[in-house]
């Protein structure tokens, strides 16, 4: 096998395994037993749901046998002799079947669920933390997000145990990933991270089965790999052979017959674990007419093992050897990162062992009663217990004694203000009213400003969050000195302390909300509500919304701030002008999407915002916010304090009306979202004086008016409460201009409130550099854009 070569001149020494077997025979043998059992029930739960489940639909159940068969060794030394309760795993997708085996042979999950296998109410297809019955530390359905996410906890605890003198403590952060998932650009955006290099309780260990879905992977080159990981400070173990094939090449001969086998490609290897034992030997010599082949000595070593022995040899990779692995996991450093490259053949001890074709394929029923048989178990009974008195039931009985946790306390109980009551007078943006606001909160809510984490990829001041930072300084592992401490002319204080808030991540919007989701998972985990804050600039909320998307159904809550956004930002040019994430927001589970046009819009909900983040039931948001300064006179704020309620609760639930009149004189309606309500009153303007009554409608979430229209069945005000009705009231029908500096896609669910008329304007190209006026004109949003529209609906 060609990538087994780590000498390549770039590539550091893999550390070695330790050298004694830390298990006595009688232990490696109850671990093996349990390891077979392992693998039998993972493939029977496959099977259950395949064959053993009525399926009229023609759909494919599916599942993965092969890619769970790879990891049964690794799992087993960790959950039945490795891991302590305190640690956290998240384990490969494909690998989900491994998972609930593991947790029914603890005692963690009852066998009336193994045969429900991507069933409704059963277990998931891959490892859900939320939907799945069992513990699961970590969803991992996207492929290498889930990998980091072990990484993102880590800091995430560490951040809450320097904030908190109380938090609980914890072990080691686990990932199982398979060798295919360090493809994924995510990996690596994480893996170098400077942050990392310190975190020592992190350990990754990668299933090298050197097989992707649809072929043997060529010439992966492992030492690359290795110095990459080594390059970011990682300590960097690779387990190539286990025990058994290791004592040949101690003989003469072996050095050959390593030489051979590392030379191999992952091609030859397979295709020799394809073949009947007798061949295995002709196979290892190779073609010795050309004067290629194996020596004389090599030969004279394979005619000294049984072919059956040989077989089992050249299946005997480090991956799968049990005391290795045991004292391998048992010796990292724990002082900084560590990744183990496990070897290991995909399908191991099942008849598609080393296909290039069975990662999804299932075995047939007499395979599955072929395994049974070897399993000690089967296939009329596949769910049978180990004999109650047996060294594998007791094994399993203290290892689920030993991993069971205490349940997680509620977090305590922390009061968001609804509002914070300074007044706003002077023409601001909603971006620069977000840092007024976390600056002030410092001071006006201490109880609720602790439990607030700012994070950015490298964008803090230039989103407005230099005041918090000034505050609280900005979160490290360790105090780093300040050398700009004594510059008098420097505003931005950047003082990195471990009690700081806010944590400052390189241009990787990946890494942001990756950490994002785990920052915000802490409640759940520990009992410590957060209240995460990350900030980013708008265009790049696409490039950050699947692992932010992973992160909410993990069950991280978090408030997500895209800003500056749309061609509001106008000399920034096209590559910096947002269009669609309006849309993404309102259409994004899990989470509330806001688009505050005016300062005290921006303080209600972006307060109300961080009252449902960290609390059981609670819920992420996204606010899309701009760099355009607006006068807060035009938000004609009531005086009456309970007139100025009622704004903030309407504000709350979604909009409110800014006309004078009532909306039975509307002979139109405008209605507008964000930076774009200038031009909305501007348009209300001119249509007056063209003797047209135009009713103007301010949204500060056509997410919740959305969902108000979906649930007209609800009352009261608030989230999914009848807002739209009262924006909208169906006896005084209009026709309706919508405009947003976003996707006109966004509001055109207006139209069917009441069936009214409706156009629809909003950007729908790419932008250019130029003026704000010259941008709005340019997309047709500017005020005689949206008049003229008004009027055309009229007929006039």
């Amino acid at each position: 096998m060609s990538e087994l070569d780590t000498t390549a001149a770039t590539a550091p020494a893999p550390t070695a395994a330790p050298a004694g077997h830390a298990l006595s025979a009688a232990e490696a043998d109850t671990l093996r037993e349990i390891s077979q059992r392992v693998l039998w029930l993972s493939a029977a739960i496959v099977d259950a749901a395949n064959r053993g489940r009525p399926n009229t639909s023609g759909v494919k159940v599916g599942g993965h046998q092969a890619s769970s068969a790879s990891m049964v060794d690794i799992m087993v030394a960790l959950w039945f002799h490795e891991l302590t309760s305190l640690d956290r795993v998240s384990v490969k997708p494909h690998a989900s079947p491994v998972l609930h085996a593991i947790n029914h042979l603890l005692g963690d999950l009852d066998a009336s669920y193994l045969p429900t296998l991507r069933a409704k109410g059963g277990l998931q297809s891959y490892p859900s933390r939320l939907k799945d019955p069992d513990t699961v530390d970590f969803s991992t359905g996207s492929v290498g997000i889930g990998a980091t996410a072990a990484l993102w906890a880590a800091i995430s605890h560490r951040y809450v145990r320097s904030q908190f003198a109380d938090a609980p403590p914890a072990g080691r952060f686990v990932s199982l990933l398979g060798d295919a998932e360090l493809d994924e650009g995510a990996i690596w955006e994480a893996v170098a991270d400077p942050q990392v290099a310190s975190l020592g309780e992190l350990l990754w260990v990668v299933d090298l089965n050197r097989q992707s879905l649809d072929r043997v992977v060529p010439d992966i080159q492992i030492a690359r790999l290795q110095g990459m990981f080594a390059a970011a400070g990682w300590q960097v173990v690779t387990l190539k052979w286990g025990r058994l094939i290791s004592a040949l090449f101690s003989r003469p001969g072996g050095e050959e017959l390593r030489r051979r086998l590392e030379e191999m490609p992952n091609e030859e290897y397979q295709r020799m674990l394809r073949v009947d034992s007798s061949q295995v030997a002709d196979r290892i010599m190779g073609d010795t007419t050309t004067g290629q082949g194996g020596s004389a000595q090599l030969r004279a070593l394979l005619d000294q093992v049984p072919a059956a022995q040989l077989a089992a040899a050249v299946r005997d990779l480090g991956g799968h050897d049990l005391g290795l692995l045991v004292d391998t996991f048992g010796a990292v450093d724990d002082h900084r990162p560590t990744v183990v490259f496990a070897y290991t053949v995909k399908g191991r001890g099942l008849p598609t062992e080393g296909h290039p074709n069975n990662h999804s394929a299932l075995l047939t029923e007499a395979q599955m009663r072929a395994l049974a048989d070897a399993s000690g178990t089967s296939l009329e009974d596949p769910w049978r217990a180990f004999e109650p008195d047996s060294a594998a039931a007791d094994l399993c009985r203290g290892r689920g004694a030993a991993l069971r946790r205490t349940p997680v306390p509620p977090p305590a109980s922390v009061t968001v203000p609804t509002a914070l009551g300074h007044p706003h007078r002077k023409p601001v943006s909603t971006q620069a009213a977000l840092g007024r606001l976390l600056a002030d909160l410092k001071h006006d809510a201490p109880a609720a400003a602790a439990r607030v984490v700012t994070c950015s990829p490298d964008v803090a001041s230039s989103t407005n969050l230099g005041g918090w930072i000034n505050k609280t300084g900005v979160w490290s592992v360790q105090d780093r000195r300040d050398w700009f401490a004594d510059d008098a002319e420097r505003v931005l204080k950047w003082h990195e302390v471990a009690t700081g808030q806010h944590i400052e991540l390189g241009i990787a919007e990946v890494n942001l909300v990756g950490l994002l989701g785990e920052l915000g998972a802490t409640w759940s985990r520990w009992g410590e509500r957060l209240i995460p804050i990350a900030t980013l600039y708008d265009p790049f909320v696409s490039r950050a919304l699947e692992p932010w998307s992973y992160g909410i159904y993990s069950g991280g809550q978090s408030i997500l701030v895209g800003t500056p956004s749309g061609v509001t930002l106008a000399p920034e040019g096209g590559a910096h002008q947002s269009i669609t994430t309006p849309s993404i927001g309102l259409e994004q589970p899990g989470c509330v999407a806001w688009e505050p046009a005016f300062a005290a819009d921006l303080e209600w909900t972006f307060l109300h915002a961080m009252s449902q983040v960290g609390v059981p039931g609670g819920t992420s948001a996204y606010f899309r916010l701009s760099t355009r300064p607006i006068d807060p006179a035009l938000a004609a704020l009531p005086e009456d304090p309970a007139l100025l309620e009622r704004r903030r609760r309407q504000a709350i639930a979604g909009g409110y009306r800014l006309s004078p009149h009532a909306p039975a004189s509307d002979e139109v309606t405008l209605v507008g979202v964000g930076a774009l309500m200038p031009e909305v009153l501007e348009a209300a303007s001119v249509l007056a004086a063209a003797g047209v009554s135009a009713g103007v409608v301010c949204l500060t979430s056509p997410d919740l008016v959305f969902r108000s229209w979906q649930q007209r069945s609800s009352r009261g005000v608030g989230e999914g409460s009848g807002i739209v009705d009262l924006l909208f009231p169906a006896a005084a029908a209009a026709p309706l201009v919508t405009v947003l500096d976003g996707h006109p896609h966004t509001l055109s669910f207006l139209a069917g409130v009441r069936g009214d008329r409706t156009r629809c304007l909003g950007v729908t190209d790419f932008g250019q550099s130029s003026g704000l006026a010259d941008a709005y004109a340019l997309h047709g949003i500017d005020a005689g854009s949206i008049a003229d529209a008004a009027l055309s609906l009229l007929g006039r």
